[in-house]
């Protein structure tokens, strides 16, 4: 069994209350959703076996150096036959940190044994222009035993609407709650400070358990 990926690299997480620490990512190819602000190409890549894989992070990195293993993408869970295969393997080496965009609930329960820490996104119709609250529903349903953060990506057509559902979620299931302003092209974010703070405030009112946190790797401009 393989499956393809796009790259390999080390740098420091720039998202969430990780932020700051230093990582091996690994980046999956494909993805189910087609955000609007979504920057990444995941299309080409190498095809891995699970072992091939293994080995080759293991003789390459030292893991030892690293806080974690960022599974991202795309979408690391439209891998699920190949995770189930590599994961059993590479776990007790490391952590293991999956992000995800949190709409694929019977992949997830499949390898939720060997996930450290889960990153999932809560995708606003607002700015990636999909509707998949029922899906974000059934995911979090499995993420119970594991820390779960979600990142909220906005921009200045977030409504009330939205604030209201996605605190409802972080209600639900006791979820830390990531604000992450949209970003442009030129690493900049594409709306206001006071704006953001407004934001933040809107959320704080309903559910104070959530934060404010840009893209770090941006700002400092690294991967």
């Amino acid at each position: 069994m393989k499956t393809k990926i796009n790259e390999i690299f080390s740098s420091i997480q720039g998202e969430g209350p990780v932020v700051g620490y230093k990582q091996l990512f690994i980046r999956f190819c494909g993805c189910n959703l087609n955000c609007t602000y979504c920057d990444t190409a995941f299309q080409t890549g190498k095809e891995f076996t699970p072992l091939e894989l293994a080995e080759k992070i293991t003789t390459e990195y030292d893991l030892n150096t690293f806080h974690s293993i960022s599974l991202t993408g795309g979408e690391p869970l439209l891998s699920i036959e190949f995770l189930k295969e590599f994961l059993p393997i590479i776990q007790k080496k490391t952590k293991i940190y999956l992000e995800t965009n949190a709409t694929l609930p019977d992949n997830l329960k499949q390898i939720k044994n060997y996930i450290d820490i889960i990153s999932a996104d809560i995708k606003l119709e607002s700015a990636s222009g999909k509707n998949t609250f029922n899906q974000h529903s059934e995911f979090f349903k499995q993420c119970s035993g594991i820390y779960t953060f979600a990142k909220i990506v906005f921009n200045g057509n977030i409504t009330d609407e939205e604030i209201m559902d996605c605190t409802k979620l972080g209600k639900k299931y006791n979820l830390e709650l990531i604000l992450q302003p949209e970003m442009g092209k030129n690493n900049q974010m594409m709306i206001s400070s006071d704006f953001c703070n407004n934001i933040l405030r809107k959320f704080t009112e309903l559910y104070p358990n959530t934060r404010l946190i840009p893209q770090i790797h941006k700002f400092i401009d690294v991967r």
